[in-house]
C-alpha cells in the first residue's frame, strides 16, 4: 500500500460480476481506501471489459470518490505493485460451460459446472491459468493476497497453495447467502446472528445456528425448503435425514442426496434448451444491455439474478478485514491443518475464521455430522487426484478422480465421457495431449 490508498487486481475484470465489487469498493472506501483498481481481461473480453469498465468509471464518477479504474489485457501491468488480487474468471467462457453441463448427461451423469464431471473440467481448465497468475505475483506483487472466487473455490484454492508461494485465500457466495436468508427469516441484522460451517467449499453443513445466543436449529430443520441458489433445482429436503444430521446441508449437496431427480431435471432441462450455461447466456446479454446505457451509475438490480450475488459483499468484506487486522469470523476455504481431523492437513477446507492482517486463522469446528464425513472425505479424494491431473496433464489420474467421485456411476462410461470431454476442451488441455503431439 502507498500512501495515496491500495491498489487492486480484478483478474477476469470483464465480468457481469464487477459492478458488485465496485459498489462494495464505494460502500467501504472510509475503511479501506481503494486507490486504484485495475480490471484485466484476455483479448476474447474485450467489449466485455470496455463496457463494465465505462460502467465502473461512471459508478465511481458518481460517487466523488478519488478512485481510478483502469483496464487492460496486460496482466503483469495489472498485477504489479497490487496489494490484493481478486479473481472472477471462467476459462472458456460459457460456451465451456454449456459442454460441461451436457456432456455428462449423455452418460447418466450430473452436469454442473461445480460438482461432478463438469466441475473437474472446469478444474482441469481453471487451476493451470491460476497457477500462472500465481507464479506472475510472486514476481510482481509478492506480498498481495490472492483473493479466489473462481469455481470449483476450493479446488482451485488447494493448487494455489500447494503449488505457489502465494498467500491465497478462497470465498464463495454461499456462506454468506445463508446469513442473508436468515436475516430474512427471522427479521434481525446479520451481526446477531451466529453458524458453524463445516465441510468443502459447496459440499458444507451448518452445524450451528444462534441468534442472540440462542440456537435455531432444531426448528430450522423444520424448514425443509431451507436456503438455495437460483443456480440449484428445488426440491425439498428430507425431514428424517435432517434430524439424523442435525444440520442443515449446502443447496449443493442435493445433487448427491436427491441424485435421480435432480440427473432427471437436467436431462429434461436440457432436451428443452434450457441448461444453466443457457439461462446465464441470456442474463448476460441483458446485463450488458443494461451496461451500456450511460446514464446508468449503479450496479442494476438483475444482477441478482445470476448465481454469485453477494459475492462482492463478501470479498470486500475479508479484503476490509485483512487490512484492518479486524479479527472478525467470515466463513472462507482455507488450508485444514488439523481442523477437520479425518481430512489430510493440506486439504482445503470451508470453515468459520478469524480474520487478521496475517490472514485468516480457522476456528476448531464443534460439530461435523457423522454421517456426513464419509461423503466429505469421498470429496475430497477426488478433489486431489483431480487436482494432480489438472497440473500434470495425466488422463490417468483425471480418470481414477472421476472414479472416485461419488456421482460417478461407471468407471466405463467416466471413461468415453473423459474422453469426449477432454477433446472438446481440448484448447485449454494442451498438457492432456502433449504425448499425441510428441508422436506426430
Amino acid at each position: 500500500m502507498t500512501q495515496q490508498g491500495l491498489k487492486i487486481a480484478v483478474i477476469g475484470g470483464g465480468s457481469s460480476y464487477t459492478p458488485e465489487l465496485i459498489e462494495g469498493f464505494i460502500l467501504n472506501y472510509a475503511t479501506f481506501p481503494v486507490r486504484e483498481i485495475v480490471l484485466v481481461d484476455i483479448e476474447p473480453g474485450r467489449r466485455k471489459l470496455s463496457i463494465v469498465g465505462q460502467l465502473a468509471r461512471r459508478m465511481v464518477a458518481k460517487s466523488g470518490l478519488p478512485i481510478t479504474v483502469k483496464l487492460t489485457l496486460d496482466r503483469r501491468e495489472a498485477l504489479a505493485g497490487a496489494d490484493f488480487v481478486s479473481t472472477q474468471m471462467r476459462v472458456g467462457m460459457l460456451e465451456a460451460r454449456g459442454w460441461d453441463e451436457t456432456i455428462p448427461l449423455k452418460y447418466g451423469m450430473i452436469g454442473q459446472e461445480t460438482t461432478g464431471p463438469g466441475g473437474m473440467m472446469k478444474a482441469l481448465r481453471t487451476i493451470p491459468v491460476l497457477l500462472d497468475v500465481a507464479r506472475d505475483m510472486e514476481e510482481l506483487c509478492p506480498d498481495a493476497w490472492l483473493l479466489n472466487f473462481t469455481n470449483p473455490a476450493g479446488m482451485v484454492t488447494e493448487a494455489v497453495n500447494k503449488y505457489s508461494r502465494i498467500r491465497t485465500i478462497g470465498l464463495c457466495n454461499s456462506p454468506i447467502a445463508a446469513y442473508k436468508w436468515l436475516s430474512q427469516l427471522y427479521k434481525v441484522p446479520i451481526e446477531r446472528i451466529s453458524c458453524e460451517f463445516a465441510g468443502l467449499n459447496h459440499l458444507h453443513y451448518i452445524s450451528r445456528i444462534e441468534i442472540d445466543g440462542e440456537s435455531k436449529l432444531e426448528e430450522l430443520l423444520d424448514n425443509r425448503d431451507g436456503y438455495s441458489a437460483r443456480n440449484v433445482p428445488q426440491y425439498e429436503w428430507n425431514g428424517a435425514l435432517l434430524r439424523t444430521l442435525n444440520a442443515i446441508p449446502s443447496y449443493y449437496l442435493k445433487y448427491f442426496y436427491l441424485h435421480r431427480e435432480l440427473l432427471a431435471e437436467q436431462q429434461a432441462a436440457a432436451a428443452r434448451g434450457e441448461t444453466r450455461a443457457e439461462t446465464v447466456q441470456r442474463l448476460e446479454e441483458e446485463l450488458f444491455e443494461l451496461y451500456q446505457d450511460v446514464n446508468l451509475a449503479e450496479k442494476p438490480k438483475q444482477l441478482e439474478q445470476r448465481g454469485g450475488a453477494y459475492y462482492s459483499e463478501a470479498a470486500v468484506r475479508l479484503m476490509n478485514s485483512l487490512h484492518n487486522d479486524k479479527g472478525d469470523i467470515q466463513t472462507l476455504n482455507v488450508a485444514n491443518n488439523g481442523i477437520l481431523d479425518f481430512l489430510p492437513d493440506d486439504a482445503c477446507i470451508e470453515v468459520n475464521c478469524r480474520v487478521q492482517r496475517s490472514g485468516p486463522v480457522p476456528l476448531p469446528v464443534q460439530t461435523v455430522p457423522e454421517a456426513a464425513k464419509g461423503l466429505i472425505h469421498a470429496v475430497k479424494t477426488y478433489e486431489q487426484l483431480a487436482i494432480r491431473a489438472a497440473v500434470t496433464g495425466s488422463r490417468d489420474l483425471a480418470l481414477t478422480a472421476l472414479a472416485h467421485h461419488p456421482l460417478v456411476p461407471s468407471v466405463s462410461a467416466a471413461e468415453k465421457m473423459l474422453n469426449e470431454m477432454l477433446e472438446r476442451n481440448k484448447a485449454y488441455l494442451g498438457r492432456f495431449f502433449m504425448d499425441e503431439a510428441a508422436v506426430r
